[in-house]
């Protein structure tokens, strides 16, 4: 793998130099973080702590990796100024496992009211469809109309 610096930049408020660089690597996959942190060392003359590699992009098919890193000029200056999870990969900071909460105390179950206990309530007697029939249509059965009033009267 060749690393080639292909811009270099000054940021003096920042303490550092912003660097872009294309890594050609045939018959290799995209290099990993750390030896383009190394290739880079060595190349600006600075120790390797104090190179961040920020981003790298390959394009599928193609064996150059394009990439930005930065050089601080101190090895305070990049945990000041570097975000966590950039420290996290370039191996400057140990990942921060975050505590597990206890689960919230599930609240009482309530009782269940009357309506929803699981005794069924009493059946009432089926009425005849038949009879149904004749109720509705009293002008279609005069005879059996006439028993039911009498039975009503009764």
């Amino acid at each position: 793998m060749e690393v080639e610096i292909v811009s270099k930049k000054e940021n003096t408020l920042l303490d550092r130099t912003e660097v872009r660089f294309k890594a050609v690597h045939p018959k290799e996959g995209t290099p990993n973080r750390e030896d383009v942190r190394d290739k880079i060392s060595s190349l600006v003359k600075a120790p390797k702590e104090r190179v961040i590699v920020d981003a790298m992009d390959s394009e599928f098919g193609k064996t150059e990796t394009v990439g930005y890193a930065k050089v601080y000029k101190t090895k305070e200056a990049a945990m000041k100024y570097e975000r966590e999870q950039i420290l996290v990969r370039n191996k400057l900071k140990e990942k921060v496992k975050a505590e597990k909460k206890a689960p919230a105390a599930a609240p009482p179950k309530a009782a269940k009211p009357a309506a929803l206990s699981t005794e069924k309530p009493a059946e009432k007697p089926a009425e005849k469809p038949a009879e149904k029939h004749v109720e509705k249509h009293p002008e279609k059965h005069p005879e059996k109309h006439a028993e039911k009033a009498a039975e009503k009267k009764a």
